[in-house]
Order: structure tokens, then C-alpha cells, then sequence
């Protein structure tokens, strides 16, 4: 039922750093149509320019403006970290999670398969009067249950124990109850948490109980009911016949794990079915902060208490999968990127509904087909390397796309600029692409695969739009400005397009330098290759790229308008850094309004 229900959930969406690139390649192409148009229809209709050089200059422009490669290398980079991931036993059903899990805030786990190794073993049965070992067999052998604790009791009773009595009818445990129970051809009898079965009776036998739970063990009760009406709940009369004591050994790097998200500021919110007391106890021990700040989830009936408890709590207990769906949709919500792991079908809804979901592969079937990344040898260890991933890739995507939005930037405001003042878009398509190809692409693709830890901060939009916006508008009025000096001095068009390439390679090597920082050995590398790139085709590939010969005061011009350039560019960055922390104080300090993804 709960496999049904999540399927009926809306599955996949994209992530922020893809929904921002489709943002752009959107209002590219929607732009680029009537820029198009009008640079044509200026060029050769108005200033009477060849019809070969007016589709050229038209062609150039539009090239420009299109973020060619972008696409590409965010699929080449997100998938050399499934690939590199896949190595360490990580497997991902869809490459956005890499990003999400980088800019998850807040971690949801549960306590068995994810604190705790999967299997669970009976410590000692503890009985409260006489021995009932013979009907406790009887009940293990005649459930249905497939759950860990049935393993665990199965494993625990001797191989050739025989069913003395006859089941009529089999009620298999359930999340909401908390208790499975069967009836037999002489009595009923319930296993399941004691609190639910005992009501409010619990408190004769709290104090045999609490000892075990103090110790981080996992208590049942095993009890004989006077009644044969068990789906929907209790009525009747319980009689206490035996305590079934589990031991789950915890993860062996689980503090490590736990100690790397509490120094990265990520918030655990531990969410289990079993007894608050035991969980919390057992959470202390992983090494979780805030343990002890624990509470019993069938005390929480309304959203506001939900709420509280979630910025209060760390640890919840009793928990349905109703519930744990609706502590994910409350801390998204309240503007939190949540990650849910689990192993089991009760965590299913809520896996469906969080940003990112994790799934153990020694769980459940149905929970791994819904999650979007699965450790495949169930080590809950791996998963501050799927972090470190995540901040690889956006970083380095976030870097690499600065570069890109350059030139876009550069050519819709040249075009801009040239349809304004009625002149010819100054280059061809082919010194676009020379330009392009070694201060955008070879090296973004490069810097893509550059390690990093740091942390994401910010909208993905947002960063790349405040590094390219200034080498952008540096490059527009450089190359405007040296368009008109141009005509003033008398120099020709192809010249003029010549000095434009030169002087826009040198712009780009300075925002490569700048984006780069701090440098290493494969940073100076690829900025020198690139360097050499440009220097080859300039001097022995001048007619495949268009490059004219240029006078001795030509090269002084471009020279002097590059130097001017990195001025412009220093003060343009410096202002637009002021801007955006002024934009993120300004909303830090007014009321946040939250929607489902914050």
C-alpha cells in the first residue's frame, strides 16, 4: 500500500543548477531571434553592407550569445562523479541528487540499518512469570512477518522447534499499531512495542523495561490478550508474559560520519519507529548532537506541536510513516533542504517527498527502487563523500559557467550597442570561436574536474551572474571603445576585428586568472595552455580565424585598452560585490517567506 501511495507522488525534478541553466538557454533563445533580425536588417539595409558580411557579422553576434558547451559539460561532469561514486558503492538513480545532497541542511535518519547495522540480534528473553518459551515459538513460527525483528527471533529459536498449536488467524505488525498479534486454536497472543499493547497499563511494568532501553536496547513485549479483534487496536485485557530483548550493534564509523555533517552545520533529525528512550540512547552513542532532546511522536497530534518539536528535537520516537512524511514536507517548509535515509517500506513516503532520498541496498526492494541514491554495501560511511561530490561538481559547474555567461553577456550588449549607434557587429564568427574555445571552453571544461570541498553557498543564478556580469560589460565597453577609436583614427574593419579578438583573449585570460584563484600546478598548466593555444592560432592559423596583419600602433592601442580593461574590471567587480552583499543583507534582514523547496 505505502509502494502504491508513493508512486502516485510526482517523481522527478530538476535541480537548481540545471533549472538555472534551462533559465538561461530559455532567454537566449529568446532573445537571440530579434537581435538577430535587427542587426541584419541595420547592417544591410541601412548601412548598405554586403549581404556575405551582414549574415556574417548577424551570425557572430547570435553565436555569441549562446552558451554553446554549457550543456555538455554539465553532463560530463555530473557524470564522472556517478562513475567515481559508482567506485565507492554508490549508485544513483538520477544525477541531480549529487547537487541536492551538496546543499542539504538537514539530514533525516533512521535509527536499524542506518545508526545501527541492519541485523539485529535477541539479547535474552526475559520472562515475567513462568516460561513461555514453547508459545513464543509457536508465535514465531506461525507469523508472516518478513522484518528484521522476525530474523532476528527466527535466528534465535532452535532450528528444529516445532509448532505445537494451530494459528486460526495471523495479524501481521504494522507501523501504526506497533504490534502484530495471532490467535490460536486456544488463546490470542500480541508481540509488538509495550506501550502500545499494555496502554494505559504501562506504567506496572515501565520500570522492568526502562533498564534496557537506558542501555540503547530494543524491548517487546510478548503478551496474552483476551480478545480476537485485533486490526483496529485494544479493547481488551493484556497479560505480560515475556520481555524479547534485541541488541543492535552501531555502525562502526558512525561517529566519524556523524562528527564530518555536525562540523559541516548539517542538522540530524533521527526518526524511528522503536521507543524514544532507546533511540535517543543509541543516538548518544553514534555520537549525534542533541541526543538527549528526544520525544515520543504519538504525543504530537497537531502541526504546530510538529513544528515546535522539529526545531526543539533531535530524536523522534514511535514514529508512523505518515508522520515521517510530514516532518519532511514541515522542515521543507520551513526552508530546510532535507535528506531522508532508510532501508525500510515505512520510509518510503517520506523518501519520496524529501529533496534527496537514501536507501540502503540490504533493505527493502520497493525502498531502493524510490530512493535516488543507493549504498550499495549499506554504509552509512560513504555518504560524506556523495557531499564532497555534490560541492565538487556545482562549484566547479558554477565556475566554469561564469566563463561561458561572459561572452553571452559581452555579445548581447555589443549587439545592443551596435544596432544602437548603427554600426557592424565588429567580429566574425570564426574569431567568436577562437576566443571561445581558449578562454571558455577548453579551460571550463578543465576547471570542471578540479577537486573541491568547498562549501555551496548561495543561488546557483545568482554567483554565476555576479562573476560574469562585470567581465562581461569590461569586455563590451573595451571592445566598444576601441571600435570608436578605430573609426576616428582610420583604421580598417578588418583590423579593427583583429584587435577586437586580440583584445578580448587577453580579457578572457584575465577573468580565467581571476576565476582560477588560488592557483596550483593544474591550474598554472591549463592557464598556459590555453595562453599557447591562442598565441599558435594568431600567428600560424591567421586565415582560418580571420586575423589580419597589424601595424606596430595597432598593437600599442590593443595594449593600452587592455591595461584599461583590467581596471574596469577590478572596479566593476569590486561594485558589483558591494551590490550583492547589500541585496543579501537586506533580505537576511526582512521577514522570509518559504515555499515547499525554500
Amino acid at each position: 500500500k505505502l509502494t502504491s501511495e508513493a508512486k502516485t507522488i510526482d517523481g522527478y525534478e530538476q535541480s537548481e543548477m540545471v533549472r538555472s541553466i534551462n533559465e538561461i538557454i530559455k532567454w537566449v533563445g529568446i532573445v537571440i531571434i530579434p537581435i538577430g533580425v535587427i542587426l541584419f536588417y541595420q547592417s544591410f539595409f541601412l548601412n548598405g553592407v554586403t549581404f556575405q558580411k551582414s549574415i556574417t557579422s548577424m551570425v557572430a553576434a547570435v553565436l555569441g550569445m549562446i552558451p554553446e558547451g554549457l550543456y555538455l559539460l554539465t553532463t560530463v561532469a555530473l557524470a564522472l562523479s556517478t562513475m567515481r561514486l559508482s567506485k565507492r558503492k554508490v549508485l544513483l538513480h538520477d544525477m541531480k541528487s549529487i547537487e541536492t545532497l551538496a546543499r542539504v541542511d538537514v539530514l533525516c535518519v533512521d535509527k536499524t540499518g542506518t545508526i545501527t547495522e541492519p541485523e539485529m540480534k535477541v539479547k535474552e528473553v526475559v520472562f515475567e512469570g513462568e516460561d513461555v518459551t514453547e508459545r513464543l515459538t509457536d508465535y514465531v513460527l506461525a507469523s508472516r512477518d518478513n522484518n528484521a525483528t522476525m530474523q532476528a527471533l527466527q535466528a534465535f529459536i532452535p532450528e528444529d522447534a516445532e509448532q505445537k498449536h494451530a494459528a486460526l488467524k495471523v495479524v501481521p505488525f504494522t507501523s501504526s499499531t506497533k504490534y502484530g498479534g495471532i490467535i490460536f486454536d486456544d488463546a490470542t497472543y500480541l508481540l509488538g512495542a509495550p506501550e502500545f499493547i499494555m496502554r494505559s497499563e504501562f506504567e506496572k511494568i515501565e520500570d522492568k523495561i526502562l533498564p534496557y532501553t537506558d542501555k540503547g536496547y530494543r524491548a517487546l513485549l510478548f503478551a496474552k490478550y483476551d480478545g480476537t479483534e485485533l486490526e483496529h487496536g485494544l479493547s481488551g485485557s493484556v497479560e505480560p508474559l515475556a520481555y524479547v530483548i534485541f541488541e543492535n550493534p552501531i555502525r562502526q564509523n558512525a561517529r566519524q560520519t556523524f562528527e564530518y555533517f555536525k562540523k559541516q552545520k548539517v542538522a540530524i533529525k533521527v526518526i524511528s519507529g522503536d521507543n524514544p528512550k532507546t533511540v535517543s540512547e543509541i543516538s548518544e552513542q553514534a555520537g549525534i548532537d542533541g541526543a538527549r532532546n528526544y520525544v515520543d511522536a504519538s504525543t504530537l497530534t497537531t502541526d504546530a506541536q510538529v513544528e515546535e518539536a522539529l526545531e526543539t528535537k533531535t530524536v523522534f520516537g514511535r514514529v508512523t510513516p505518515k508522520q515521517k512524511q510530514a516532518f519532511v514536507s514541515a522542515l521543507q517548509k520551513n526552508g530546510h533542504t532535507v535528506a531522508m535515509t532508510g532501508d525500510g517500506v515505512n520510509d518510503i513516503l517520506a523518501m519520496k517527498d524529501a529533496d534527496c532520498s537514501v536507501a540502503m541496498a540490504s533493505g527493502s526492494e520497493a525502498t531502493a527502487q524510490v530512493a535516488q541514491v543507493v549504498l550499495l554495501d549499506s554504509d552509512f560511511v560513504h555518504m560524506p563523500n556523495v557531499v564532497l561530490e555534490g560541492r565538487q561538481v556545482v562549484n566547479n559547474i558554477q565556475r566554469s559557467a561564469s566563463l561561458f555567461l561572459v561572452k553571452n553577456i559581452f555579445s548581447l550588449l555589443m549587439a545592443v550597442f551596435s544596432a544602437v549607434l548603427m554600426f557592424t557587429y565588429p567580429l566574425e564568427p570564426s574569431q567568436i570561436s577562437l576566443v571561445t574555445g581558449f578562454t571558455i571552453g577548453v579551460p571550463g571544461f578543465l576547471l570542471a574536474l578540479e577537486p573541491t570541498k568547498d562549501r555551496i553557498k548561495g543561488h546557483f543564478l545568482t554567483n554565476v551572474f555576479i562573476k560574469a556580469f562585470p567581465a562581461g560589460l569590461t569586455d563590451m565597453v573595451s571592445v566598444a571603445a576601441l571600435v570608436v577609436c578605430g573609426k576616428i583614427f582610420g583604421i580598417s574593419d578588418d583590423e579593427i576585428s583583429t584587435m577586437a579578438t586580440l583584445l578580448l583573449g587577453a580579457i578572457g585570460l584575465i577573468v580565467l586568472v581571476r576565476i582560477s584563484r588560488p592557483f596550483n600546478k593544474k591550474k598554472w598548466a591549463i592557464l598556459w595552455l590555453n595562453v599557447a593555444g591562442l598565441v599558435f592560432c594568431f600567428l600560424f592559423l591567421k586565415h582560418l580565424f580571420a586575423i589580419s596583419p597589424l601595424s606596430r600602433a595597432d598593437f600599442l592601442l590593443v595594449v593600452v585598452f587592455m591595461f584599461a580593461a583590467d581596471s574596469i574590471l577590478r572596479h566593476l567587480t569590486h561594485a558589483t560585490e558591494r551590490i550583492a552583499r547589500k541585496i543579501r543583507k537586506k533580505r537576511q534582514d526582512s521577514p522570509r517567506h518559504f515555499g515547499k523547496k525554500g
